[in-house]
């Protein structure tokens, strides 16, 4: 039986993080489908069935799920599940909301972030805040998984597969979508960045993340930081990367007054190359640092920042 997966958007443009599942599902069960739940979504469903390995694109265009409100999402997958062997969707802030739900009506354990197909029932995903990676099989029946997506390569643009209008599914009745409040920034969404400069507690005040954004400017970069630096009030929640934020998997990411704590690490121990300034030669980031700077950050960065500018950043 095909898989099928929850599609990633806001509407009007598809997020990587849908590209990135769909090469997951298709090591675990084939041919793959994508469904599209959305308000206005039309391109968002084209967009979708140019990806390589998408057989097929269900679209759902409704006010309903204009804001992928859980329960109304639930209804509609479940309304789709007996067509599928497998359910996958990304583990974003969205996918962990809804997902859970249509595990538990459809009576099944959810796997959740794997990492890594073994075969179509087994899996490996992040235990101990990333500190162990474990190896879980599912049970015979359906399967609802959750995909950590910086673990895969996104799925090539080189489909085309046809779209398919599907009907609203009753709805439920039982919760609203009442609002939002979003935090609105020039500099690239920390998840989708190719590039992050990251400040921990050794920043010392949120007065001093001026520094960081000066190099994030130059290198159009977004700007994260430690739970320690978000828990201190020196930036918004929004900032935090690591295992109780947000996961990401940049080209380069720089920490800067970083000690390294697991629960850290486990957020962004997968970037391609990792650059570290601390002034203790002892931190635990040096452990996985590809390039490490033991250096007072106050003048470090803003040494860091003429040689860019001499560079011509």
């Amino acid at each position: 039986m095909p898989s099928l997966v929850i599609a990633e958007h806001d509407n009007i443009t598809l997020r990587d993080a849908t590209a990135k599942t769909v090469a997951a599902a298709a090591q675990v069960s084939t041919p793959v489908h994508v469904l599209v739940a959305g308000s206005g979504c039309q391109a968002v469903a084209e967009a979708a069935a140019k990806l390589g390995g998408v057989e097929k694109v269900i679209v759902s265009d409704d006010e309903r799920y204009a804001n992928a409100v859980a329960e109304a999402m639930e209804a509609l997958i479940l309304s789709l599940a007996v067509n599928y062997d497998a359910i996958l969707a990304p583990a974003t802030t969205s996918g962990k909301n809804y997902l859970p739900r249509v595990a538990a009506k459809l009576d099944v354990q959810q796997v959740s972030e794997i990492i890594k197909v073994i075969s179509p029932d087994t899996f490996e995903r992040p235990i101990y805040a990333g500190n162990a990676v474990a190896t879980v099989q599912a049970p015979e029946g359906k399967k609802v998984i959750t995909v950590r997506t910086t673990a895969f390569k996104a799925a090539d643009a080189t489909g085309s597969a046809p779209v398919e209008a599907l009907p609203a599914a009753a709805d439920p009745g039982i919760s609203r979508f009442v609002g939002e409040e979003l935090s609105k920034s020039e500099r690239p969404e920390l998840t989708s960045a190719k590039i992050i400069i990251s400040g921990g507690r050794g920043m010392q005040s949120g007065d001093n993340f001026q520094l960081l954004e000066k190099i994030a400017d130059k290198l159009h970069a977004a700007v994260g930081a430690s739970r320690a630096a978000v828990d201190a009030g020196f930036v918004p929640n929004d900032y935090q990367v690591g295992q109780t934020g947000k996961v990401v998997a940049p080209e380069l990411y720089i920490a800067v007054g970083i000690s390294g704590a697991i629960q850290h690490l486990a957020g962004m121990k997968d970037s391609k190359v990792i650059a570290a300034i601390n002034k203790d030669e002892e931190a635990p980031i040096f452990q996985i640092a590809d390039f490490g700077v033991v250096a007072d950050l106050f003048k470090a960065i803003p040494e860091m920042e003429a040689e860019l500018t001499k560079l011509g950043y």
